[in-house]
């Protein structure tokens, strides 16, 4: 049996790619791959290398995350080396600790292979930073696409504070997002960024408030994610990668 090395692939940037994940790219025998990976990181696998897309996107998924729990498993009995690919951090709304679980469950040796989250980083390319000295000390990272649709596990009534928010997959629930924070007491003029295909060229940034967001950024393209506070203030300034 082979190992698995679950890894993240980072936000898009191929340069934020961590050495540790390049070198089992490198070495793979089969790379498992999901949509938010940087098709350009393929190119570094070594000749002979088998490719599997399972990517998602929206509610089209080239397969169900059972089967692609199976799918890793499978690979590992047939291979030395397994990679699956993974965009952002495995760990982060990125559905690693099941296939951990899966491949534990049936005695497969597998390691985590950490990415930088685009919770952080796409952010910080926008100019945005999560924590900023005089205007937040903590951060939150959310879901913004629940797969329990009946009951939701979001606290909202938690987020009367100051925190950063940052809602990852949120792009297609931006007016639910913003209507809930609204009723629980933050103010129609509280500042919102969404930021689109972040750390990649085509990266774009829209600034604006609960009350307007939604209608200056429902059309953009995903990947997106969504920051609320008073650090979207600072966008302007420290805005580098888009200029």
């Amino acid at each position: 049996m082979g190992r698995v090395y679950l890894t993240g692939a980072g936000p898009g940037d191929i340069e934020l790619l961590t050495v540790k994940a390049l070198r089992v790219v490198r070495e793979a025998d089969v790379i498992i791959y999901d949509r938010l990976a940087n098709p350009d990181i393929l190119q570094e696998a070594k000749d002979g290398c088998e490719f599997i897309y399972v990517g998602k996107k929206d509610s089209y998924h080239t397969l169900p995350q059972e089967e692609i729990n199976e799918v890793i498993y499978q690979s590992a009995l047939k291979y030395d080396n397994v990679v699956r690919l993974k965009g952002g951090d495995p760990m982060v709304f990125g559905r690693g600790g099941e296939e951990g679980l899966y491949l534990h469950e049936r005695n497969i040796n597998f390691e985590f292979i950490p990415g930088i989250t685009s919770a952080i980083s796409v952010p910080e390319y926008a100019g945005i930073p999560v924590t900023h000295r005089g205007i937040t000390v903590s951060f939150r990272v959310v879901t913004g696409h629940e797969s329990r649709k009946e009951h939701s596990q979001i606290h909202w009534e938690n987020f009367k504070t100051d925190d950063t928010i940052v809602f990852l997959m949120g792009l297609h629930n931006l007016k639910k997002i913003t209507r809930k924070l609204m009723k629980i007491g933050k103010s129609k003029d509280h500042p919102v960024a969404v930021i689109s295909r972040g750390t990649r060229p085509d990266e774009k940034t829209v600034i604006g408030t609960l009350e307007d967001i939604y209608e200056k950024a429902k059309d953009l393209p995903t990947p997106a994610l969504i920051v609320v506070g008073e650090v979207v203030n600072l966008h302007e300034q420290l805005s580098w990668f888009e200029k």
